[in-house]
């Protein structure tokens, strides 16, 4: 067999040996076989909650495990297609064997990458908020980029996405927004994303067409479900009512259906305006105020709540993350990991996920 091709498998195989690693093999099937002794109990259900949990671990155990099976499937399949395709001198089955083996290998790196992904949240399905910072009008067209390219990630990966907050600016963009990104691992991929993300562009909101820099904010936190013990009390809660704006039903700006929640210790305020009743909207909007007190109990746990805090408060030089330039150059870098591409379009309609990999590696290698 070719030396290229052997170096491929090599790589796939070392691949293998750290997925296995990750999941502890052993355990992991031993897991899984208590967890589906569990579900076939028909008292599981009488706890919903803990029924739910229990189903949501064993599915993510199964799809784990059949995932490496997969693979290694794979491998042994494309490596015995090429010595029967150079055996009997038939260049086309080896090169689509090769191909295959190059299929293989992509799906292990990213199977590698997920193995990482197993922070106590990183299961969870999302919210995600971005906030437009100082500069008016040029601010908040960037803050919809960066929302618009959030959400033609979230399409992509087959993930579902539902708008809850949107406040637009005066004469264009947004000025902040908040979205809830639900499926496999969303809080897992999209937590490195928060932080200040740089614009520097000629902007189409100038007579002059002068180069401008902007600033726009990222902050995600995961949805936590009932098994989750937040604590608050309601004295520390300043909950109000206002007209929802934006696009929307006929409701908008009819009735008082939005409701804003502050919570006075921390200063955290969540907002809801997505449906036209204001019980589900004051539901949604205390779900995302006990999603966002976990996360901040993350943050402490992890050490990073005094860094996490001072990117909240100057949306601007020196809190970046990353930096989009499209003139008088074209490059996405990010500032933390220094992956960086040409391909500022194609980052700017969903294609993130090289600079998702690197900074999940980087941070799990740094909490290592």
């Amino acid at each position: 067999m070719r030396a290229d091709v052997e170096a491929v498998a090599e790589e796939i195989r070392s691949s293998l040996a750290l997925l296995r690693r990750h999941l502890d093999w052993d355990t992991a099937n031993r897991r899984l076989e208590e967890l589906n002794a569990l579900a076939e109990n028909p008292k599981l259900w009488d706890n919903a909650a803990e029924a739910q949990k229990l189903m949501r671990e064993r599915t993510h155990l199964a799809n784990a495990l059949e995932g490496y099976r997969d693979l290694e499937r794979g491998l042994d399949d494309a490596l015995t297609l090429i010595e029967l395709g150079e055996a009997e001198d038939d260049a086309a089955a080896v090169a689509e064997a090769e191909a295959q083996l190059k299929e293989v290998k992509e799906r292990a790196a990213k199977r590698e990458l997920e193995s990482l992904l197993s922070g106590e949240a990183d299961l969870n399905d999302c919210y995600l908020e971005v906030h437009a910072g100082a500069g008016g009008t040029e601010a908040q067209d960037w803050a919809e980029m960066l929302l618009r390219m959030y959400i033609r990630w979230a399409e992509q990966h087959g993930y579902k996405v539902e708008w809850l907050e949107e406040s637009p600016g005066e004469e264009a963009g947004l000025k902040s927004a908040t979205i809830k990104v639900s499926g496999p691992n969303a809080y897992g991929w999209l937590k490195t994303e928060s932080g200040v993300h740089r614009l520097v562009r000629i902007s189409p909101y100038d007579s002059q067409a002068r180069r401008h820099t902007s600033f726009s904010s990222v902050w995600v936190y995961p949805v936590v479900d009932e098994t989750i013990e937040v604590e608050y009390q309601e004295k520390d809660l300043r909950v109000d009512t206002f007209r929802a704006s934006g696009a929307g039903g006929q409701h908008v700006n009819k009735t008082d259906s939005a409701i804003r929640i502050t919570h006075l210790p921390t200063g955290i305020v969540v907002q809801c305006q997505s449906d036209r009743s204001q019980h589900r909207n004051r539901a949604a909007a205390y779900e995302m105020l006990k999603a966002r007190l976990y996360e901040l109990e993350l943050q402490k746990r992890e050490a990073e709540a005094e860094a996490t805090e001072a990117s909240k408060t100057d949306i601007g030089w020196g809190h970046q993350i990353r930096s989009y330039v499209l003139q008088p150059y074209q490059m996405v870098k990010d500032l933390r990991t220094n992956v960086e591409t040409s391909a500022t379009q194609s980052v700017l309609d969903g294609d993130i996920d090289d600079f998702l990999g690197a900074a999940l590696a980087a941070r799990v290698e740094g909490n290592a």
